[in-house]
């Protein structure tokens, strides 16, 4: 006789989700947008915080935009950081920048025309470019009004840590050249601020994912909390969470977001989590209840109960953890639904707050730049985000739905 290999109820989990093409691209992309999201600033072209560096000349540029710049030291000193703390956190750029069309060098000064301009109109001097203005004048020569000074053929200056430096004028043109000249190209382009449209868009990528994250964590508290009493403890109180839970059922998700946000007096991302948490509980709530009214008469509850264990511990070590797979898929589900509430927060400008890219913001921005004159890339490319993001999570908790189901008997 012929034996049958047997195996647990996991294996056939695995395999009927393995087996769904849907749901496995839909946890390849959660799992790209997750390696985005922990890379961080290490991976977007501009890694300053909030990738927040940019110039109004090259506000609004299309896909593809190239520019030439030059550097300018700030007038302060700016501290570096190691990999992981600007991975985290991202690095200050310790330049800002100036888009120009063109320069060149003439004595003791550098004339350049800016971005889309046709007449040469502004000059700097090598000093003010390539120095950082914060060394004492001192350094150099007595009662000095600057701290920089300029012979016939050399420069001498003090940085911001009280070095004096010296080079020749030709030197120092070779430096300027090499140090303080860059060319960029935007991928996708620039937003209303000249910022790079891809960095904030990579970042946008954290920023919901931890939104949907710390929100599913709340509402996943929050609902199991009041699904176990509710459906283990039955009568009145049964009945009167199930009152307070259709009640808040029957308040539209945004408007109850916007109620939240209001009362809490704040606007931010801290804001968004425990808004959008707060409103997805409803559900998490009812199917723990649904589900444990259909366990609580099973046998094994019977016998914890006749070996005096308490109700708490009953629900929690021995209820709960047979209703896990129900709670995977609703955490899933819920997870593309709090992304879409914060990027309608964000939209209406109750989320998460500027210069923080988000990419309901992102959206709204766009529309509000007069989107369909030549700006459509930015309402298009934050659309495109947030409904592939949404996309995943869908198709992946399906599979999951798919795959706990027992009955299932779709073939992919």
């Amino acid at each position: 006789m012929e034996s049958k290999d047997v195996h647990s109820p996991s294996y056939y989990i695995k395999k009927r989700l393995y087996n769904n093409k849907p749901a496995m691209f839909g946890l390849f992309f959660i799992i790209v947008a997750h390696i985005i999201a922990i890379l961080g600033y290490s991976i977007m072209p501009d890694n300053t915080p909030n990738a927040d560096d940019g110039a109004n000349l090259i506000k609004k540029q299309a896909p593809g935009f190239s520019a030439k710049f030059i550097k300018k030291h700030k007038n302060r000193v700016v501290e570096d950081v190691n990999f992981f703390t600007m991975m985290i956190e991202g690095r200050e750029n310790p330049y800002t920048i100036e888009p120009v069309d063109s320069f060149y060098f003439k004595g003791d000064s550098i004339y350049y025309r800016e971005f889309n301009e046709r007449v040469w109109e502004r000059e700097l001097t090598l000093s003010y470019i390539d120095v950082w203005y914060a060394g004492p004048t001192y350094k150099l020569f007595k009662d000095s009004s600057a701290n920089h000074r300029l012979t016939a053929d050399s420069s001498f200056y003090v940085d911001a840590n009280e070095v004096v430096h010296g080079f020749s004028k030709k030197s120092l043109n070779e430096t300027f050249l090499k140090k303080n000249v860059e060319s960029r190209t935007y991928m996708l382009g620039t937003d209303k601020r000249g910022r790079d449209m891809l960095s904030r868009l990579l970042f946008g990528t954290r920023i919901s994912l931890s939104i949907g994250f710390i929100s599913v964590i709340i509402s996943l508290v929050v609902g199991i909390t009041f699904g176990a009493i509710g459906g283990f403890f039955g009568g009145l109180v049964d009945r009167t969470l199930m009152w307070f839970l259709t009640v808040t059922w029957s308040i539209p998700g945004i408007m109850l977001v916007i109620a939240i946000s209001l009362a809490l007096q704040s606007k931010g991302i801290w804001v968004a989590f425990v808004a959008v948490g707060l409103t997805m509980w409803v559900e998490v709530a009812r199917v723990v209840r649904g589900q444990i009214l259909a366990i609580k008469e099973k046998q094994f509850v019977e016998a914890a109960r006749a070996l005096g264990i308490g109700s708490w511990r009953i629900i929690f070590y021995h209820i709960l953890p047979n209703i896990v797979g129900p709670m995977i898929v609703i955490a899933t589900s819920n997870f593309a639904s709090a992304i879409l509430i914060e990027s309608g927060l964000s939209f209406l400008g109750l989320g998460v707050q500027p210069p923080m890219p988000s990419w309901g913001m992102m959206v709204s921005e766009g529309y509000q730049s007069n989107w369909s004159d030549g700006g459509w890339y930015l309402v298009f490319f934050p659309s495109i985000c947030i409904s592939m993001l949404v996309l995943a999570f869908n198709l992946f908790g399906n599979g999951l739905r798919d795959a706990y189901d027992p009955q299932t008997a779709t073939k992919w």
